[in-house]
């Protein structure tokens, strides 16, 4: 009888649970937004009427939702389907968004769907790369949740993308999608995030495989900044012909490279926002050919359809990604990709030791931006080793133009590539996906056993790691073994040589996620950022000859690491030994793929050259590249005084210095309303409150030096003298201004050094 008894209450219990998990419910997607959206630049707010189409996806009825909006927006009224109906607002955990509770007039039948309009104005007190209200140009990215969403980047789910229409009052603006009436309103028949930028620029046409991609620069722009952005738009078409190449047709949608003062790296369905100081540049740098790769990439990848589910940045960003470094590959040559994985790699190894898994991680942890695009990226390199390109792009293929209304999503991809690879591709998936990095792998010095050389591996990870092992002997001779390192043991890499082998490799090609890519290597080397870290430490106290030591190891085991060979350069330099410095800071120049800083860095070096032999119109020459190749903070500020010093005194724009110097009255006698009518509205409010909360006794800006980027736009070097609460302080800045009307205003300050 008990034992009765316990069945039927098994069985209730069974029954109860099942009949919990097949309960209807209502699951809601977005399936297009429909926009009209005026900037009020007199109260500094976006005024906007917002649609937003949701579809009821699950199986149940829909009586309720709940949407996010930006915090600082203020709903006026909503209606669905027409009626007019109540919301509640309250407060989001997450940063910078509400909640907006809807109940619904009418219960939505699964597969039904239901229009919501939104009329809500949002306030932009400060300027910044997501929202920005300003007389010089305006825009709001998705990041600033200006548009109501179900789902954002802090959920596991990701973001929400849908097809789209957007008008913008008063013109002048650009988007993704097809133009349909010359910058007022854009159509997206591909799934995206609304976003728009306004102000004026110069339109520039692709042309030859370019034909039909357009480019946005300044007013104005001179021939070389020009003459870049066609080197943009050329890398944009044959990033589009590549991937079509792999993954099928191109979408078809317009493609536009926009030049933009912040916001940049920015890139959504076919529209990719650079930043202003790439177009400056010689020659194109790393970091902008990649935000150019991936936003070509994404064409495909969440473009034909959208991403959704858990684990979906690991396809957005990771596969974005691992495409753009194949493309880079092919663009610029092997080692232009060897110098991008590693510095994925860098990027990633900071926070291999505690980040979790990708499949749940979200912007909300920290190590996100480091964690997510960079280690999923290896994680399909790996993928594709095992499955072989050909199977893998198949797979991909397939996946990301599926016509399944649910869209792609990480389950079903890995559901895809397992069928593919069997039981050995789904271990894989789920211990790099679903698991924390765990794995280190380790190798020891050879030792010699008969006429062999064996070298002792361990692998520290809870998964089989299948690796290639290297060695080098004495004479330059490269030899390689193929073996497989047992989850948490030992096994063994025999080399059959009996020459003196003089370092050994696991894993060469770093395929595997690892917590510490020290110990692949016998003998040991220092950690890559560690050990650049003391180099630059050694350089900054002018201890050269240690430094030198400490570079030339980076250098030795990154030779394709472009900080560490300019940081060498440098240091060659400090030693008076110009001729090393000399060529490798010119190599640096030729690499085909280099970093901003390595052009800010080896401008600055050849110019210090260049005065030392007395060729002043060279040096200054290089100080100028040096300052337009923006680099690290430090490369700007010696490229700017040295480029003074060379090339003397010329003449500044009058009509800026009587502006400067009106300043200088304002600040020190002036109110805060006459401070803030030389300031562009939303800019530098902090600078402008500290001035103003204390008031210096002295502020005197004497100009060295005006630069007109164009007819409105002005870099600005001065000296100031200060007193503040009875401290003197003196010291350069860089002031951006802007012309606004008739007038000159400070929309930005590049450097500021005044102690």
């Amino acid at each position: 009888m008990k034992r009765f008894s316990a069945f039927l209450l098994l069985l209730v219990l069974v029954s109860t649970r099942s009949s919990a998990q097949d309960e209807a419910r209502a699951a809601w997607q977005i399936a297009s937004y429909d926009i009209v959206a005026a900037v009020a630049q007199a109260d500094r707010s976006l005024n906007a009427n917002t649609t937003v189409t949701l579809k009821n996806v699950g199986k149940g009825s829909g009586t309720g939702l709940t949407l996010r909006l930006n915090s600082k927006a203020k709903i006026k009224s909503v209606t669905a389907n027409g009626a007019s109906i109540t919301v509640h607002t309250l407060a989001d955990s997450r940063p910078n968004l509400q909640r907006v509770n809807i109940t619904l007039p009418t219960a939505v039948a699964p597969n039904g769907s239901v229009a919501l309009a939104f009329t809500y104005s949002l306030p932009v007190e400060t300027n910044s790369g997501l929202e920005a209200i300003s007389p010089l140009g305006s825009q709001f990215r998705p990041e600033s949740f200006w548009y109501p969403v179900l789902n954002n980047s802090f959920t596991v789910r990701g973001i929400d993308t849908a097809t789209y229409k957007i008008r913008i009052d008063g013109g002048n603006a650009l988007s993704s999608g097809a133009d349909k009436d010359g910058g007022t309103t854009y159509e997206q028949t591909l799934w995206g995030q609304p976003f728009f930028i306004q102000g004026n620029w110069d339109r520039l046409e692709g042309a030859g495989d370019a034909k039909g991609l357009t480019a946005f620069v300044s007013p104005g722009a001179p021939a070389d900044e020009r003459k870049q952005a066609e080197g943009m738009l050329a890398l944009a078409a044959a990033a589009r012909s590549f991937y079509s190449t792999l993954l099928g047709p191109a979408p078809t949608v317009p493609i536009r490279i926009i030049s933009v003062r912040r916001g940049a790296g920015f890139g959504d369905t076919g529209t990719v926002l650079i930043d202003r100081a790439a177009f400056r540049r010689t020659k194109i740098d790393a970091a902008t050919a990649m935000s150019i790769a991936e936003a070509i990439s994404r064409l495909w990848i969440g473009g034909q359809s959208p991403i959704r589910g858990e684990g979906s940045a690991v396809l957005r960003e990771g596969l974005a990604r691992y495409f753009a470094t194949l493309f880079i590959e092919k663009q610029f040559g092997r080692e232009a990709s060897e110098s991008e994985l590693q510095r994925e790699r860098m990027a990633y190894a900071i926070v291999a030791k505690r980040d979790g898994p990708l499949s749940r991680t979200t912007p909300l942890d920290d190590t996100f931006f480091s964690s997510v695009p960079n280690k999923s990226a290896m994680v399909w390199r790996l993928v594709e080793r095992r499955l072989g390109r050909d199977a893998f792009m198949s797979t991909l293929r397939s996946q990301l133009q599926s016509s399944d209304p649910a869209g792609v999503t990480l389950a079903a991809v890995r559901a895809a590539l397992n069928s593919q690879g069997g039981e050995a591709m789904k271990k894989l998936l789920d211990y790099e996906l679903d698991q924390p990095t765990e794995m280190d792998l380790m190798v020891g010095i050879p030792q010699t056993r008969g006429t062999d050389s064996v070298a002792a591996l361990r692998n520290l990870g809870s998964y089989d790691a299948q690796v290639t092992v290297t060695a080098i002997t004495t004479t330059g001779e490269q030899l390689k073994v193929e073996t497989t390192v047992p989850s948490q043991n030992f096994a063994e890499a025999v080399f059959k040589t009996n020459a003196k082998i003089t370092r050994v490799e696991v894993d060469p090609d770093k395929l595997y996620p690892q917590l510490d890519y020290a110990n692949d290597v016998a003998p040991r080397l220092k950690d890559l950022a560690d050990a650049m870290a003391e180099a630059t430490r050694l350089f900054n106290a002018q201890d050269l000859a240690k430094a030198e030591t400490a570079a030339r190891e980076v250098v030795s085991f990154a030779p394709r690491l472009q900080e560490a060979r300019i940081l060498l350069a440098r240091i060659l330099l400090g030693e008076n030994r110009t001729d090393e410095a000399e060529k490798l800071f010119r190599a640096a120049l030729d690499d085909a793929l280099p970093i901003a800083n390595s052009l800010a860095w080896a401008n600055v070096g050849l110019g210090e050259i260049a005065v030392k032999k007395g060729q002043g119109s060279e040096g200054a020459r290089r100080f100028n590249e040096a300052v337009r190749a923006e680099g690290e903070y430090p490369a700007a500020l010696a490229a700017r005084a040295e480029r003074i010093k060379t090339e003397g005194s010329p003449a500044p724009d009058e009509s800026i210095r009587t502006f400067l110097s009106q300043l200088d009255k304002d600040i020190t006698n002036g109110t805060k309303a006459d401070v803030e009518s030389k300031v562009v509205p939303g800019e530098l409010t902090r600078f402008v409150n500290g001035i103003i909360g204390t008031k210096p006794e002295v502020w005197q800006t004497r100009v060295l030096r005006t630069e007109l980027w164009d007819p409105n736009f002005a870099a600005v070097d001065v000296a100031i003298n200060s007193k503040v609460l009875g401290k003197e302080a003196a010291g350069t800045a860089v002031l951006l201004l802007v012309r606004v009307g008739s007038s000159w205003k400070i929309a930005g300050i590049e450097l500021f050094e005044v102690r």
